[in-house]
């Protein structure tokens, strides 16, 4: 398994840090319990962060190769098609 970036670093340590603060504030729990559980639940969701960010900058960068080795192919065969009807010349 590669390991992460900085970029990975910094957005799963975001996201575990404002999750955590956003669901203390919002569920307003005091027992132990449900701070552990809520402590759990932003380590998750830092950890799916981290792991798919690179993953939609990649796949956007391997469709766009793709589109471009779509319209390269399409330009040759187009001059090829073009060339094979021109006349020969003596």
């Amino acid at each position: 398994m590669p390991r992460p970036n900085a970029a990975q670093l910094a957005y799963g340590s975001c996201t575990v840090i404002f999750s955590t603060l956003a669901m203390l504030l919002l569920s307003q729990t005091s027992s132990g319990l449900g701070i552990a559980v809520i402590a759990l639940a932003a380590l998750a969701l830092g950890l799916l962060v981290s792991l798919t960010v690179p993953l939609s900058r990649s796949a956007s960068a391997t469709a766009r190769q793709h589109a471009g080795a779509g319209r390269s192919a399409a330009a040759m065969g187009s001059a090829t098609a073009e060339s094979a009807h021109e006349p020969a010349k003596p």
